[in-house]
């Protein structure tokens, strides 16, 4: 680490920089003795040819400055964390998260004692990995006192100072280490901080389920998430996070079923296929990760029986289709072909997981009035010969002609006691 930066050549191809809200921001705090630049991500993603994604600028004015001159100029703030030095600016709807310099004082994991500042250097230094200590001027000068261009340039993920000194500031930093290697890093991830995530892994338990679970969800959506997962699960750091076996195989089988069929990258499904092999996998998961309702749903719905389908021709496909629906359906298609130990060619399972594109299931035609006619009173037995007909009208494979209908109506009437009937 060096107080001297390495100045980067000049961004050429960062408009966000130039124009529109961002440039607005800096110019408002690049006056009167203040400094301010881009953070972070944004920067590292220029450097890498990529969208800059979340703009967050940092500053040498205080807080409290940045609302005075946000007023001034017309702009909205937020002070969206002002005890840590945080205030948001609104800019045409768009939110850009100014932080003042900072230096930890203290470190109790989240609940680190901050002082703010006017060093730069100081303000890298406290941050998790080198390609994202960086920081770009209004100039398009790229600031490096933390070696991140030549980590950025390389797609290496390496902490700044001591790996289990950070971590230990922050045990989240296990998972950002993996996802920012899936996302941005290239080969193996960098031994020194990888064995450090497994020297710290207890302090995984110390993390609410809400914070593992956004940094689990996006994970499983960048491109290495398969080689990610497979190195969390062979340093025994997945297995403490979902509170049972994890299955990196379906994983791997179900990122290449969705490139494919050209789908985009779900959470939801790969979440099942690295966690879910039966529901009760998916009710651990839910409860571990705090998911939401309907991701639980999701979870469970793939889960189900999802076997059945190894063996089920396209009649069988369309009654489960009609019953779950396309979106549900498609869902426990897919892992199925992820855990059937996958030939993502399978025109089997290709041709099921196509079905709702090639074939849209029609509505239950009998309706109440048409049981009630054949002498079938309002009550719990007028609910029973509907599901019998329709269960009916499914074994028959949807028909829609009126004398097939009759005759489903008729047989199921028939198999209603007398005792049932007016």
């Amino acid at each position: 680490m060096s107080a001297e930066p390495l100045l980067a050549p000049i961004l050429a191809d960062a408009p966000w920089l130039i124009s529109g809200g961002t440039a607005r921001v800096l110019r408002l705090l690049n006056a009167d003795g203040e400094e301010a630049r881009v953070v972070g991500g944004a920067v590292r993603n220029a450097l890498l040819g990529l969208k800059p994604g979340d703009i967050d600028i940092a500053t040498t004015a205080r807080p409290e400055e940045v609302m005075r001159r946000a007023k001034v100029a017309g702009i909205k703030s937020v002070p969206t964390g002002i005890d840590h030095g945080t205030i948001t600016l609104v800019i045409d709807s768009h939110p850009y998260e100014v932080t003042t310099l900072r230096e930890d004082t203290e470190t109790f994991g989240r609940k680190a004692k901050v002082a703010f500042g006017r060093d730069w250097v100081k303000d890298a230094e406290r941050r998790d990995f080198t390609m994202n200590g960086l920081s770009v001027d209004a100039a398009g000068v790229v600031y490096d006192h933390v070696g991140g261009i030549a980590d950025a340039k390389a797609r290496r993920v390496r902490f700044i100072g001591n790996p289990d000194q950070r971590i230990a500031e922050d045990y989240l930093r296990i998972l950002r280490f993996f996802r920012i290697h899936a996302a941005f890093g290239a080969g193996e991830p960098d031994r020194d901080g990888y064995l450090a995530c497994i020297r710290g892994h207890a302090g995984l338990a110390s993390l609410s389920a809400e914070r593992v679970r956004m940094e689990m969800l996006k994970l499983l959506v960048t491109s290495g998430a398969s080689a990610a997962a497979l190195a969390m699960a062979e340093g025994g750091l997945l297995q403490a996070l979902t509170g049972g076996v994890v299955y990196t195989g379906p994983l791997t089988t179900m990122i290449a079923i969705e490139r494919e069929l050209g789908l985009t990258a779900s959470t939801t499904r790969r979440l099942a296929a690295l966690t879910v092999a039966v529901t009760e996998d998916a009710k651990r998961v839910a409860a571990r990760l705090r998911l939401s309702n309907a991701e639980t749903k999701a979870l469970d719905s793939m889960g189900h029986r999802w076997w059945r389908l190894v063996t089920k021709d396209e009649a069988n496909a369309r009654r489960l289709l009609y019953r779950l629906g396309a979106e549900r359906y498609h869902d426990r298609v897919l892992l199925g072909w992820a855990r059937a130990g996958g030939d993502v060619t399978s025109m089997h399972w290709r041709a099921l997981a196509e079905l709702p594109q090639r074939w849209t299931a029609p509505k239950f035609p009998l309706k109440a009035a048409d049981f009630i006619t054949r002498g079938l009173a309002e009550g719990p037995a007028l609910g029973h010969v509907l599901t019998l007909a329709e269960d009916a009208w499914l074994a028959a494979d949807f028909p829609l002609d009126e004398a097939a209908l009759a005759s489903i109506a008729d047989q199921a009437v028939a198999r209603i006691g007398r005792d049932e009937r007016t």
